[in-house]
């Protein structure tokens, strides 16, 4: 993209809020999950993301960020668009950081078309499954896999 986007590689700073939590974040390769993901390492969280197979080397800069931060980073290639992928890869977030605090659910699946009668229902299908469907998905697994913080737990502003 051009010009490249700031996802705060080099203007955010962190201040420790995050100190010890796990966090997974799904589209966590790009965009707003990116930053995302930047940040919550920055604030002193591990980091496992989440990002669809195609998208691995812009993963592994991501990666690379977290680790730069000293916190523990997990990259979880999957395409999530059914309920079953996605509760295997949160189980996989949730054994490989020993449990999760954080769900940042921002899977997403972009196109840019000039005319809207030009999208295909395979485009349509995965556009909405990759937004719709993981939300509701996202909202289950982890009464069922994952830990989650208790609430007097949750850090302070």
């Amino acid at each position: 993209m051009e010009p490249r986007p700031d996802h705060g590689e080099a203007s955010y700073h962190g201040s420790g809020r995050l100190a010890g939590r796990k966090a997974l974040i799904t589209g966590g390769d790009s965009g707003i999950g990116r930053a995302v993901a930047i940040a919550f390492a920055r604030e002193g969280a591990d980091v496992a993301i989440n990002y669809h197979p195609d998208e691995e080397s812009d993963a592994q800069e991501v990666v690379k960020l977290i680790v730069a931060a000293g916190r523990k980073a997990i990259s979880l290639p999957a395409d999530i668009r059914s309920q079953a992928a996605f509760e295997e890869m949160a189980s996989k977030a949730f054994e490989q950081l020993g449990g999760l605090d954080l769900l940042a659910n921002n899977a997403a699946y972009q196109q840019s078309k000039a005319n809207i009668l030009k999208i295909t229902d395979e485009q349509f299908d995965r556009t909405f499954k990759t937004t719709s469907i993981t939300s509701s998905a996202s909202a289950r697994p982890p009464s069922r896999t994952c830990h989650r913080a208790p609430a007097s737990s949750t850090p302070s502003r």
